[in-house]
């Protein structure tokens, strides 16, 4: 599913920015990544640096930083959470985020809240297809993936 060549994910669920997506695994925890709209806007990643594991960060204080060739930035958090870890493989090559934001988590994070309660507060499904389209549309953002 795509609006202006932007990949968008119903399963999963977004800030009402559609900056990150949020993904509930199998333990409970959150897997926390960038959106097709959030890289391509970015533009090829450089660096991405995740706070240390067991690292206490409450909303508005971010999980990690992303640095491309044109904006370095702090990747956003709408929750208290617990930092769980960092993907590996994504700060090794941060290019993963522009090859495949949504198969290239940046960390994964444990909420003090209750999980459900939590993601309720994120858009998902059809709710948040729209919002997406609408972005992707009203700011006329035209995504495309860059390669290594």
């Amino acid at each position: 599913m795509s609006c202006n060549n932007c990949e968008f994910r119903p399963e999963l669920y977004y800030d009402q920015e559609f900056q990150i997506w949020l993904a509930k695994e199998p333990d409970g925890n959150l897997a926390v990544g960038m959106t097709d709209i959030s890289q391509t806007i970015a533009g090829r990643i450089l660096h991405v640096r995740v706070r240390k594991p067991g690292t206490l960060r409450p909303a508005g204080k971010p999980v990690a930083t992303v640095e491309s060739g044109k904006w370095a930035g702090p990747v956003p958090n709408f929750i208290e959470c617990k930092i769980v870890e960092g993907n590996e493989q994504v700060m090794d090559k941060p290019s993963l985020l522009n090859k495949d934001p949504y198969g290239s988590w940046i960390a994964r994070i444990e909420s003090t809240e209750d999980v459900d309660s939590v993601l309720s507060r994120f858009l998902t499904g059809e709710a948040a297809r729209k919002g997406y389209c609408a972005r992707a549309q009203n700011e006329d953002i035209q995504c495309g993936r860059v390669d290594e």
